[in-house]
Formats: structure tokens, C-alpha cells, sequence
């Protein structure tokens, strides 16, 4: 019979609020699921880019605030999880054009995961926009 692997246990990486921090987010998630995971690589890295991107860019808080990325599989899943300190809810802009550069973002973390959202901090402070990636894909 073979061996059931327990998943890793969940990991939390702070990070300075800066757009080195998309290519660090994507090493933390690398180590995470490799080699156990590796089937959803491909969709979290996308994914996680562009939540950690959208915390780095759009997220109006004071200098020096950082973000933290949290991992954890669950049921075959991975939980995403990105924490800032602005509470401004993300918005997915529907009209992008063909030759804007940016404005896609969170249209790619809603096809690409399963479900997404957004949920204030338990702390008080900020909030965690997360995704649920899966074997399955994503809703569209």
C-alpha cells in the first residue's frame, strides 16, 4: 500500500510592500509545494502574482507597511492568502482594453481559481484577499 503524504503545514512569508516582493511570493510558493503539489504550480504562481502584485501596487497605505502571503493545502487544495493594510476592497475592472496595460488582473485570479475573496484582518488593520486553486481549475 502507499504512503498517504501529509500535506506541509501552512506558511506565512512577510514581505516588504515592493514589486521584488511578486518574484519572493513565488519562491516561498515553489518550496511550499514542491514536490508534493506540484500539479498546481502552474495556476498558483499566476494567481498569487497577481494578488501579491495588486497589494504592492494598489493597496493605499503608509511606507514601510508590508504584505504577508499565506500557503496551506487543504483537501486537495491550496488556500491563498494575501494580507495588507489598506482596507480598500479589490474591484475587478471589466472594461480593459485591448491595448491597456493593466486591469486584468483579478479577472485572471476569478477564471484561474475555483473561488476567491476579499475579508477584513482579524487584526483589525487591512484585510486578506485569498484564492482556492485546485486540480479542477477555475469557474469560468
Amino acid at each position: 500500500m502507499p504512503a498517504t503524504l501529509e500535506p506541509p503545514p501552512a506558511h506565512t512569508r512577510w514581505l516588504p510592500r515592493h514589486r521584488k516582493s511578486v518574484g519572493l511570493a513565488r519562491d516561498a510558493l515553489r518550496k511550499y509545494l514542491v514536490p508534493n503539489s506540484e500539479h498546481l504550480l502552474d495556476v498558483a504562481e499566476l494567481v498569487l502574482s497577481e494578488l501579491v502584485t495588486n497589494a504592492v501596487v494598489h493597496a493605499r497605505v503608509s511606507p514601510g507597511s508590508r504584505i504577508a502571503v499565506h500557503f496551506e493545502l487543504v483537501c486537495g487544495h491550496l488556500r491563498i492568502e494575501v494580507h495588507d493594510a489598506s482596507s480598500e476592497k479589490p474591484v475587478i475592472r471589466r472594461t480593459a482594453g485591448p491595448d491597456d496595460l493593466s486591469g486584468r488582473g483579478l479577472c485572471l485570479v476569478e477564471a484561474l481559481s475555483v473561488e476567491w475573496g476579499c475579508a477584513p484582518r482579524p487584526e483589525g488593520i487591512g484585510k486578506i484577499v485569498w484564492a482556492l486553486v485546485g486540480p479542477e481549475g477555475g469557474t469560468r
